[in-house]
């Protein structure tokens, strides 16, 4: 079963910038969303997180879109660099998420697949890292792809945030939501979240 609200609608709506809290299993997940997580990602199958939350859910891990969807996954994160050359997998991956009523997110490292991913699937959500060459800091090499994502599309910082002051610093830039450990999304929030 899914959230009432979509992946995309959570991470949209409101002031500010959205956290993402990324999850390891189920306990994780339930003092994420006390704490003002407004979304949760996941990396392998947690178990019920139905059970225990019912933010919407990136499904992260390894498999398909419909692995995701069976296991009561929002959206699906697709990475352009797995596709290597190989653009209709990319298609067919996105294409198969959509159908199966899943946002799905496609995250992008360089300038390159930003282009590629525009070309050939033009997504709703991009989910913006640096990639793995980047010189300097983490937090530049994903904004640096920020001003080339077309307005109306929305922006996932998948970087490293250890302060309220590099949230801030993402928000200010156009950032929509930024990925965080689930132990430290109350250092980040900024408002105290309200009693759950």
């Amino acid at each position: 079963m899914r959230s009432d609200r979509r992946f995309s609608q959570a991470i949209s709506e409101g002031d500010g910038i959205s956290l993402i809290a990324d999850v390891g299993d189920p306990a994780t997940a339930r003092l994420a969303a006390a704490q003002g997580a407004e979304a949760i990602a996941v990396r392998s199958d947690v178990g019920d997180l139905r059970a225990v939350t019912e933010l919407p859910v990136l499904w992260r891990a390894a498999g398909s879109p419909s692995e995701a969807s069976l296991a009561g996954a929002d959206a699906w994160l697709v990475t352009v660099e797995n596709a290597g050359e190989d653009t209709e997998w990319l298609v067919r991956q996105h294409a198969e998420a959509i159908e199966l009523g899943l946002d799905c997110v496609v995250e992008v490292r360089t300038e390159e697949q930003l282009e590629l991913a525009l070309e050939w699937l033009d997504p709703e959500i991009f989910l913006l890292a640096a990639g793995d060459g980047h010189e300097g800091d983490v937090l530049d090499g994903a904004l640096e792809l920020l001003p080339d994502v077309p307005a109306g599309k929305l922006a996932v910082a998948d970087v490293p945030v250890s302060s309220r002051e590099q949230v801030e610093e993402l928000e200010r830039a156009g950032v929509d939501a930024v990925i965080v450990g689930a132990r430290h999304v109350a250092d980040l929030v900024g408002d105290v979240p309200p009693p759950v």
